[in-house]
């Protein structure tokens, strides 16, 4: 599996962003697709996942309200809305696959896009 991650940038505290994750590769209906993040002296951390068949999700307390998963299966790609960004919220976003549910450790993912750099200015 093939991960591309886009959509991120420079914006003010309290802007949008929505990142697109394409995947390819593989039939993706057994698996689960995070966004992770690594903010600036901090471990990598897992904000959002999706289970590609069933649309189960997991936000992380830390955003949760604020940022939103989805996919759309026809277009094999994922989405992380984020609203009312802070800028804590800077970082590299990256998405990543596994086969099976749901995890919240990097170690659990095996495919990883390239990462994507938000940053949230004040």
């Amino acid at each position: 599996v093939q991960l591309q991650a886009f959509g991120g940038g420079l914006v003010q505290a309290g802007d949008s962003l929505r990142l697109s994750c394409i995947l390819s590769g593989d039939s993706l209906g057994s698996y689960a697709v995070a966004w992770f993040r690594q903010r600036p002296g901090k471990d990598r951390e897992a904000v959002a996942a999706i289970t590609w068949y069933g649309g189960s999700t997991y936000v992380a307390d830390s955003v949760k309200g604020r940022f939103d998963i989805s996919r759309d299966s026809a277009k094999n790609t994922a989405y992380l809305q984020m609203n009312n960004l802070k800028p804590d919220d800077t970082g590299v976003y990256y998405c990543a696959a596994r086969s099976g549910g749901i995890r919240t450790v990097p170690h659990s993912y095996d495919y990883w896009g390239q990462g994507t750099l938000v940053t949230v200015s004040s």
